[in-house]
Parts: structure tokens; sequence; C-alpha cells
């Protein structure tokens, strides 16, 4: 319907197997806007300027990011520059960067938030408290996705809780695994704890399998590379009225690309 908005999330894309698949499905998929979380773009850990501007040219509106966002050194300045690309807005004042993208597009306007988690991750600002403050000053009638980069899934759960009906929807990222929880709130907020990963699934979360179990095995350190089979793209497909800014589906996306 043309009150609609359609906005396709696509999980942790990882190294050049992931931004080849973004490539591919964007070409085919239909949504008002595309965002991505890109903080291991660049071999699987981190993000340049030359791996961010690649999937901004195939279509990607915002690229959302998370603690591996400050990996590369070459990131800090385009930060600064490219508010397109964001790092989680709860970091310290003067880290570089935004914490938020406010897009317009074909007469339709989305503001994509970035935040991170403090359980097992960074110490850093209240993400909750943070949030507070965001929406204080946010433009009321834009909708609002939020990407709650986290590792515990009581935090992302809470934070769901905690912004039903503040925003349209909340997607958890940084575990790389997919969930199966995805559901609208009692208050209109699309909620998914974990959108998945869009890279190689014959892996151990994207990288090559027998590094990591030798790692795991012997306990000694080993050079990690991005796997390369088995390419999936993984992520959520939302829905939101634009009269109400309510999430009004939330679909989980898995397709596989040859």
């Amino acid at each position: 319907m043309p009150n609609n908005i359609r906005v396709l999330f696509l999980g942790d894309v990882i190294g050049k197997p992931g931004r080849n698949a973004i490539e591919r499905y964007i070409k085919t998929a239909i949504a008002d806007f595309f965002i991505i979380n890109g903080e291991n773009l660049a071999g699987g850990i981190g993000v340049t300027p030359t791996t961010a501007l690649e999937v901004l040219s195939h279509g990607i509106d915002v690229i959302t990011t998370g603690n591996h966002v400050w990996k590369k050194k070459e990131i800090f300045s385009f930060l600064m520059e490219e508010q397109r690309v964001i790092r989680p807005l709860n970091y310290p004042d003067g880290t570089p960067g935004f914490g938020y993208s406010l897009v317009r597009k074909n007469g339709k306007s989305l503001c994509v938030a970035n935040i991170e988690g403090r359980i097992f991750m960074n110490t850093l600002t209240c993400p909750f408290r943070a949030m507070e403050r965001f929406l204080e000053e946010a433009e009321g009638d834009v909708p609002i996705v939020v990407d709650f980069h986290a590792e515990a899934t009581s935090e992302k759960i809470a934070m769901g809780w905690f912004l039903d009906g503040k925003v349209s929807a909340v997607v958890g990222t940084h575990t790389h695994v997919q969930t199966a929880d995805e559901k609208i709130l009692p208050k209109g907020t699309g909620y998914i704890t974990d959108a998945g990963m869009t890279g190689p699934a014959d892996s151990v979360i994207g990288m090559e399998k027998n590094v990591v179990l030798e790692r795991f095995l012997t306990q000694l350190p080993q050079k990690f590379e991005v796997g390369k089979d088995d390419i999936e793209v993984q992520g959520v497909m939302i829905t939101i009225d634009s009269a109400s800014r309510k999430c009004i589906a939330i679909e989980r996306v898995r397709q596989k690309i040859d």
C-alpha cells in the first residue's frame, strides 16, 4: 500500500563474499530503504572507505556498524564525512562519526540509529539512556529503525521492551546467528534479537572453520580468514505504516546466493 514503508535490513556483511552477495541480492529486492550492518565489510573485520563506498554504490542507503568499526584507522575521518555510514551513538563525546542517519527517498523518510550493548562488550555510555536522549531530539514524524549491536540476548530483548512504541523497529546484530523470534511488540515496535549474517554459511560465524577449530583445540593464535562457500543473505524485511510509524509486519529473510 502507498502509505507503507518497506525496509530491508541485512545482518552483518562479511568480507568480499558478503559484499558480492549484497550486489546480487539488491538487484531484485523490493524495498523503499536498504540497510546493512557493515562493521565486517573489510576482510571480515572492520570497514574501510573503499568497501563502504562499494556497497553504497549498489543501492544501500545506510551502513550501521558496531565495536569492530574502529579496526581500520582510515575509517576515522571518513565517518566524519559520510553520514550514511554510522557508528554506535553511545560512544563518548568526541568519538569520530555520527550515531544516526536520516534518509529521504521518493517522498518517504527514515531515520536509522545505531547503539552498542555493554554486556560482554566495551564499557560505554548506557545504551538505554543514550536512546532516551536521542529520542528527545529526533524528528517526531519520521519512523526510526534501531540497530542494537550487542552480545547478550537479555540486553537486546530488554531494549526491545524499552523502546516499544517509541521506535518503529529494533534489530539486533553482532552474533552473526539469525534468531527466530521476530515479532511486533504490543505498542507497535518490530523486533528481532539478531538479523543474522550475510556471507559464507560454511564457516564459523563467517570465518574459515578449520582455522577456528585449530584455535579452539590448541588455544594458539591463528590468522582468521573469511570463508568462501555456501553464501547466504540473512536479515529482515520490515513494513512500517508511515502515518502511525508502527511496524505492521516483520519477516525473516534468508536466501542462498549461488
